[in-house]
């Protein structure tokens, strides 16, 4: 998969370290998998979820949510939010997940 962009994982893991371990991981394996579908993403991170049309990823134990935008016919995940629970638990990302 082609990520976009590894930009805003370093800048969360530079505020939030204890996050860097767990979003590097995650990096390397959504950019060495072939995701067609939500089940083929679960095979990988059984606890990813939908949020309207995001795909949320819960992040160092849960501390934290990744959420991006998958696009699986151009094998592109577009990375929208890195957010502590608290953050996660505003909705910020409510508009843009059409939720």
């Amino acid at each position: 998969m082609h990520i976009i962009s590894k930009k805003a994982l370093r800048d969360f893991w530079e505020k939030h370290p204890n996050s860097k371990t767990s979003l590097q991981s995650w990096y390397s394996i959504t950019k060495n998998a072939e995701w067609e579908n939500l089940a083929d993403v679960r095979a990988d991170f059984p606890h990813a979820d939908l949020a309207g049309i995001c795909t949320v990823f819960n992040i160092a134990g849960n501390n934290y949510r990744l959420i991006t935008k998958i696009y699986y016919e151009d094998k592109v995940v577009l990375i929208r939010f890195v957010l502590t629970h608290a953050e996660y638990d505003k909705k910020p990302y409510k508009d843009d997940c059409e939720c």
